[in-house]
């Protein structure tokens, strides 16, 4: 281990019952726990002592003990955060109550913990509820590999700020990870559900077959049903395991009557029993043979049957009967029954609750290096300190009538000490401006900047000696930016009024960052500032605020107080001490005066 994490892991469904994704988080949790992390797994409860443990823990929170919901290192913590809601009662996947809802908000944002791990975060509820309001580095796990079970009533631009807050993304399979991406683009880390320590061999070699018993598997079943009427040394358990209707009980004829039965496990105990003494498990079930039943079944020790897979005998779906004759020649032949036994044993183990949660630690400290270190906040005593706006137009953009000369002047009456002047897909601006500062030697510098619009979105180079043309990928411009010894700046990163990168784009080319804008003063609702602000502090980068005025009375209105500087260097060195300062003013009264201005140029 590389070093103690606080890692909090979130469940949407209750921990006690059966379902595999509170199996994958109860048993994750416990492996990082060996490990010697913090462990909190927020989760609903149908325990009223759970419940009132959990709302007194949650006021202790409120009331500023930050350590409220932080586990003792090595010991996982499950923290009720509401009641679970009954099956019939839900509506859209695992409903629960607000107050639920707003505990998960305050627990992942004043919780403290270094990691949030949210599973299954497409369907509404706690999970989502987490995504949505971290504010620390979180990771999002998907299990189901089935479309129908996608519950995403996110749209547009709602789904893409739900994207900007996941940092990792998990699926527990290739397929889960295909469906995952319906909705949520990027590299997924693919990590297996973890196999409880209690599937483990039994009594082998008794004819003990087991069949995954469905409405779907009819076929497969009356098959069997005639190879165990065949083979007297033969038994067979239908494993129901509680989902869906029950399927119809299939006719067993007399020489089969006895040694067909049926099992319905409330527990992973129970089902581990099941399963113990099974030389074949017959999945004919949706995953077939990567299933999370399967891969219990060959920590059994049992051969897998299934229409696909890995490491299984396979049978085509439209012929049930090449199933019990994979099924009878597993029996039959002891060396092959062997073979797969050993070979399936040994890729379970990689399944065991320690390997997930070390692939699973892996995921989160990658993570945290991509977060910058935190720098220190002020500068030195003796250092002068200026003001600057590093976002703003002239005429040289094709929205901007401002001249060169009068933006000069406007810019040294408020007392600025430096602006980046940054044109739509232009630097003769900021060239003319520097020209005119260096001729009249005005006090105050300024930056060549541009806002260039790529095939992703917007971005900004300070520090630039060449126009760089518009269209390119985002990737291009960033290095073209910095071929010329610019500084890459990220403007209004988050407003969906602007032309801005996806979150996959951001998170692709989160090194290259060297300055995110988190304060834009033109922006029509203060929420997207708070995004960028958000993300930033998420990744301790650099902050800036930009007026991006194209008009007079803007400038001035996003200042970044920051030591003087000298060239690039300098200045990147001197933003890690920039202290910003919002002076809003009208966005209507702007726009107006803005809208003005340009019927104006055009005539």
């Amino acid at each position: 281990m590389e070093e103690q994490l606080s890692i909090c892991l979130i469940s949407p469904y209750v921990l006690g019952g059966s379902h595999p994704v509170a199996e994958h988080v109860r048993q994750t949790a416990t492996g990082l726990a060996g490990r010697g992390h913090k462990v909190t797994v927020l989760a609903p409860s149908s325990s009223r002592q759970a419940l009132r443990a959990g709302r007194r823990r949650f006021r202790s929170l409120a009331g500023g003990d930050a350590e409220a919901v932080q586990a003792l290192p090595g010991e996982p913590l499950a923290i009720a955060v509401g009641p679970a809601v009954p099956l019939g009662q839900r509506r859209g996947g695992v409903g629960i109550p607000v107050a639920s809802r707003a505990n998960v908000a305050m627990a992942v944002t004043e919780g403290g913990f270094d990691v949030i791990d949210a599973h299954e975060p497409h369907v509404p509820g706690i999970a989502s509820s987490a995504v949505k309001h971290s504010t620390t580095l979180t990771a999002a796990t998907f299990h189901t590999a089935v479309e129908r079970a996608l519950v995403a009533p996110l749209r547009g631009s709602s789904r893409e700020r739900r994207r900007a807050n996941i940092d990792a993304l998990i699926a527990t399979g290739e397929r889960a990870a295909e469906t995952a991406r319906r909705l949520y683009t990027g590299e997924y880390a693919l990590i297996p559900s973890p196999i409880d320590p209690a599937f483990r061999p039994g009594r082998k070699g008794g004819g003990s077959i087991v069949l995954a018993w469905t409405a779907e598997s009819r076929g497969v079943t009356r098959a069997l049903v005639r190879l165990v009427a065949a083979h007297p040394e033969m038994q067979l358990t239908l494993l129901w395991e509680r989902s869906g209707r029950r399927p119809l009980r299939p006719y067993v004829p007399a020489a089969a009557r006895g040694r067909v039965h049926v099992a319905s496990p409330r527990t992973t105990a129970e089902r581990a029993a099941v399963l113990a003494d099974a030389d074949v498990l017959v999945c004919p079930a949706e995953g077939g043979g990567d299933s999370r039943l399967a891969w219990e079944g060959r920590s059994c020790g049992a051969v897998i049957v299934a229409l696909e897979g890995h490491l299984a005998l396979a049978y085509a779906d439209d012929q049930p009967a090449l199933a019990a004759a994979a099924t009878g020649r597993a029996i039959a032949d002891p060396e092959l029954r062997e073979q797969l036994t050993e070979d399936g044993m040994r890729e379970a183990r990689l399944r065991s609750p320690e390997a997930v949660a070390e692939q699973t630690e892996a995921v989160y400290l990658a993570m945290l290096r991509r977060r910058r270190r935190a720098e220190r906040r002020g500068g030195p005593e003796q250092t002068r300190l200026i003001d600057c706006d590093l976002h703003m137009h002239t005429r040289y953009s094709h929205d901007c009538a401002t001249e060169v000369d009068d933006l000069l002047e406007h810019c040294i009456g408020l007392g600025l000490g430096a602006i980046a002047i940054t044109d739509h897909n232009e630097l003769a601006g900021a060239l003319e401006a520097q020209r005119i500062v260096h001729e009249r030697d005005l006090p105050i510098t300024v930056i060549a900047g541009e806002e260039v619009k790529t095939a992703q979105g917007e971005v900004i180079g300070l520090f630039l000696t060449e126009r760089i043309e518009r269209g390119l990928t985002m990737a291009d411009t960033v290095a073209e930016i910095q071929r010329q010894g610019g500084l890459v700046l990220v403007p209004h990163p988050f407003d969906r009024m602007h032309t801005i990168p996806d979150a996959a784009t951001l998170h692709r080319l989160l090194d290259e960052i060297d300055i995110f804008e988190v304060y834009n003063s033109r922006l029509l609702f203060d929420s997207f500032n708070d995004e960028a602000l958000r993300f930033a502090r998420k990744y301790n980068l650099i902050q800036s605020a930009g007026s991006d005025a194209h008009v007079l009375q803007g400038l001035g209105t996003a200042i970044n107080r920051i030591p003087a500087f000298d060239g690039p260097e300098e200045f990147l060195v001197a933003m890690r001490h920039n202290q910003i300062i919002r002076r809003p003013r009208s966005l209507l009264y702007l726009q107006g005066l803005k809208w003005v201005a340009q019927v104006s140029k055009s005539s």
